[in-house]
């Protein structure tokens, strides 16, 4: 299934994301297409949207702005460690360079593992299904979880995942991404072997060795890096370290604060 196959989009939007592709093209600022049609062509789901997921490096965020503001375009940087956006009249585009927890930072590899496709006509490469579940394996909000969106992913291209790359990629972060395999194996009984055995081995040798080692001396709350909203406690009134602050993450402390007033606006993203 095509990338955009699966995707209802009103007409005048579409014309706004071609259009918006275009600008980033003619103004030499690679780009990446994610969200519902990345999803569409690796999984041959269905999804109703009214956004538009282009990712991007952070350092060609300015010129990708500039190239939208020069054709009359409304834009703002929603949140300045991740987020930026283009507006025509209800219809936006999300200029993405990393995810809200600082993590999934978008950068070369993105490109050069990018699939190769069509979105409304338009040959595009698409976020590597990789990265989409390193990006998307994190979330796990209370109003929002993405574990069936990275469960339909392996189901969908497990055995053609580079599994390696997706370990490394979570690095130290390793065990949120053994957690979605966990639950993979629960929800479809019948392709458990989507996930291959020697990836089950090394993530269960890595989980008993640490356990043989016991708790680490300092107090970290990894759960910001899940839940902007539901670990909050234990960093204001627990003592514990937020996982997300420099140097332990990527964030500033005014990074993390208007991330957190942004709960009260923008609950879903």
């Amino acid at each position: 299934m095509s990338a955009a196959a699966a995707v209802i989009v009103d007409p005048e939007d579409r014309d706004f994301y071609i259009r918006s592709m275009d600008l980033l093209e003619k103004a030499g600022v690679p780009f990446l297409v994610g969200g519902a049609y990345a999803f569409a062509r690796y999984t041959g789901m269905e999804r109703h949207t009214k956004d538009f997921d282009l990712f991007l490096r952070k350092s060609d965020y300015e010129r990708a702005e500039g190239a939208f503001r020069a054709a009359g375009y409304l834009t703002e940087l929603t949140f300045a460690h991740w987020l930026g956006k283009a507006y025509q009249e209800d219809a936006f585009v999300d200029l993405i360079f990393s995810a809200g927890n600082g993590v999934s930072t978008v950068d070369d590899l993105w490109f050069e593992h990018a699939v190769r496709d069509k979105v409304f006509g338009v040959d595009v490469g698409l976020i590597p299904a990789e990265e989409m579940i390193w990006s998307k394996g994190p979330i796990m909000e209370r109003e929002r979880f993405d574990g069936a969106d990275v469960a339909h992913l392996i189901n969908a291209v497990g055995d053609k995942l580079d599994w390696r790359r997706l370990i490394d990629r979570f690095g130290e972060h390793w065990r949120a991404l053994f957690a979605h395999l966990v639950l993979y194996g629960y929800i479809y009984p019948s392709a458990r072997t989507k996930v291959p055995p020697h990836v089950i081995e090394e993530l269960t040798k890595r989980l008993l060795t640490e356990t043989k080692q016991g708790n680490i001396s300092e107090k970290i709350c990894y759960g910001t890096l899940l839940s902007r909203q539901q670990y909050l406690n234990d960093i204001d009134e627990r003592g514990y370290k937020d996982a997300r602050l420099k140097p332990l993450g990527n964030l500033s402390k005014d990074d993390i604060k208007r991330w957190t007033a942004g709960i009260a606006v923008d609950g879903t993203k």
